[in-house]
């Protein structure tokens, strides 16, 4: 069970890494009166997921290290 865990602790952080980035980069920007304008037009749907899996990895691992 703790293997499971750390097993979906190291997906969730390589996701969230992966994906975070990808959503970092996804922004366009235009000029508006002088000033810089960043809008993001990333999906951010797989970022959560990855810190979702991220969190239940974690949680598991813990529940597990105290049996």
């Amino acid at each position: 069970m703790r293997t499971a865990g750390i097993v979906l602790l190291v997906i969730g952080l390589i996701g969230t890494v992966v994906f975070g980035i990808q959503a970092l980069q996804d922004s366009k920007s235009f000029e508006v009166l002088g000033a810089d304008v960043a809008v993001s037009s990333a999906n951010w749907t797989p970022v959560i997921i990855s810190v979702a899996v991220l969190v239940v990895g974690v949680i598991i691992a813990l529940v597990a290290k105290k049996r």
